[in-house]
């Protein structure tokens, strides 16, 4: 008699149990959870146009027209306010045209919408005027001696720095004897720069490539400590070419047309 209650009221006690579990996993997949979920945002073509105006505007000194593109790259995050839920998470685990960011990562904790707008709008203003002074000093030419304004509105943070420096190069000098820079290809790519040209690492690089790739890049400027998150989802045809600096990049684009060696990933 006893063994067979217990039989018989041991699945009770596990429908019981399971209960809470269920409660808790129900709680789990909607409430907030402290991340960001990114995924492949827009590029542009530092060389043309945006919104209807150039992206890059130089007085002071003759332009060339280059044939080829620079395009610079973003990712498209949730924004800071945004509720993302256990089911938004395993959505961007499983899926790899999507990432899972810690929300701190991706945005300044305890600021709201606005400040952090703000500070990206900043942190893109003052990426524009150090790539000015990198390609400008990679050329020799004083800072004061060109006029150059560059215009790209919707688009926040610092990562745009390198692709900046080189369209300025392309317009001024193009590959030094009198070429394009980009040899008429489309090429893509991202990093931070510093006035004396360094460039730095900035997250999201698979995302990157991914968009380079939808908007027909062949070839990608990555920094050099960021190789493996690139080629962790490289679209088929694209190559990948690793940079430390401003130099790195001219020299190995040059390479590239002249049928030269050019460092890989």
């Amino acid at each position: 008699m006893l063994s067979r209650l217990s039989g018989l009221s041991r699945p009770r006690s596990l429908a019981l149990s399971a209960v809470p579990v269920v409660a808790l996993l129900v709680v789990v997949g909607v409430a907030p959870l402290p991340y960001a979920v990114a995924q492949p945002g827009l590029t542009a073509n530092v060389l043309g146009e945006y919104e209807g105006e150039p992206v890059i505007s130089i007085k002071g000194a003759e332009t060339r027209k280059p044939r080829g593109e620079l395009r610079m790259t973003t990712i498209l995050a949730t924004g800071p306010s945004a509720d993302v839920d256990f089911g938004d998470v395993l959505d961007g685990w499983i899926r790899t045209d999507r990432a899972v960011l810690p929300r701190n990562s991706v945005y300044p904790a305890g600021q709201s919408d606005k400040e952090i707008e703000r500070h990206n709008t900043e942190e893109m203003v003052k990426s524009q005027n150090v790539a000015v002074d990198a390609a400008l000093a990679e050329l020799g030419r004083e800072p004061d001696s060109v006029d150059v304004t560059l215009h790209l509105a919707d688009v926040g943070g610092p990562s745009a720095g390198l692709l900046f420096a080189l369209g300025i190069v392309d317009m001024l000098d193009g590959d030094g004897v009198g070429g394009d820079l980009t040899g008429g290809r489309s090429i893509a790519g991202t990093g931070t720069i510093t006035p004396n040209g360094d460039v730095g690492a900035v997250g999201g690089v698979s995302l990157k490539t991914q968009a380079a790739g939808r908007d027909g890049a062949t070839v990608f400027l990555v920094p050099e400590a960021e190789c493996a998150d690139a080629q962790s989802e490289l679209p088929a045809g694209m190559r990948l070419i690793p940079v430390r600096a401003l130099g790195d990049a001219l020299s190995s684009l040059r390479a590239l047309e002249q049928g030269g060696k050019v460092p890989d990933c």
